[in-house]
């Protein structure tokens, strides 16, 4: 907790038995009071691994929504646990729990409502091991993205990201995708809300039990990213309307998870 303002880990799961242990233990529990891990239906023993390390919120998915599908999930349980900062932290040690103090920090000092870890500023990224064709295409795809959308991202594309309780049940993320889309879906929406976002250098690793999508969903990713700022582009400009962008108010934003 800081400055009376409760903590919460959430973790995305999807076959991360290998990874589960070591993520957890770099978690500073001096600031963070709830950890809940949703588990996509995993074939390995994740749920196994998660109850030996103690963490007591755990949701099953008893079919596989997708990463999309599993971030609803973790927020909507985090909100239900009246957490006032949310944490989304991969549990396959791609991002280190280290940076959780700093990114905290800044929501609940009230500098930033959301907080990012960037790949890109610094040379975090391809020190980490990120191959050079997802290097280049983060750079143009976010290139676009900032012409857009008006806004000066170092990336959209990070999976390491901390919220206040006022973003979550302001932007309508119930309503995005259940695939990987769904990330840069939330980032419209908060822009659109008016709220500003902070970016923190973050280390990275890549390796093999690193989380990755392959270059088949890779592109149909990257056509979707291009469709979510273009849709972003057009509602700001009042030339398109998109119920992603409706508001949502809180009792929409706490639903049961599954």
């Amino acid at each position: 907790m800081i400055r009376d303002k409760k903590v919460t880990v959430v973790l995305p799961a999807y076959n991360a038995e290998p990874t589960l242990e070591i993520t957890y233990n770099e978690i500073p529990f001096d600031i963070v009071d709830e950890v809940i891990l949703v588990d996509d239906l995993s074939s390995d023993n994740t749920l196994q691994k998660a109850n030996e390390l103690g963490i007591k919120h755990l949701v099953k998915h008893t079919e596989n929504k997708g990463y999309g599908g599993n971030q609803k999930s973790c927020y909507n349980k985090a909100l239900e646990l009246n957490s006032d900062i949310v944490v989304m932290l991969h549990p396959d040690y791609q991002y280190t729990p280290k940076l959780i103090h700093s990114f905290c920090y800044l929501i609940a000092n009230e500098v930033f409502d959301v907080v990012l870890g960037s790949r890109i500023l610094g040379k975090g990224a391809l020190k980490g091991g990120m191959p050079a064709y997802k290097y280049i295409a983060n750079r143009l795809l976010t290139f676009t993205q900032n012409i857009l959308m008006n806004q000066k991202l170092s990336e959209y594309h990070t999976g390491y990201r901390a919220f206040s309780r006022k973003v979550l049940t302001t932007i309508h993320y119930n309503s995005n995708s259940d695939d990987f889309v769904f990330d840069n879906q939330m980032l419209a929406q908060i822009f659109y809300a008016g709220f500003e976002i902070a970016e923190i250098t973050c280390p990275t690793k890549y390796f093999e039990e690193a989380s990755s999508i392959n270059i088949s969903r890779s592109i149909k990713y990257g056509l979707g990213v291009l469709g979510v700022s273009l849709q972003y582009f057009l509602q700001k400009t009042h030339l398109g309307k998109f119920k992603i962008f409706n508001p949502a108010d809180e009792s929409d934003s706490i639903r049961k998870t599954s």
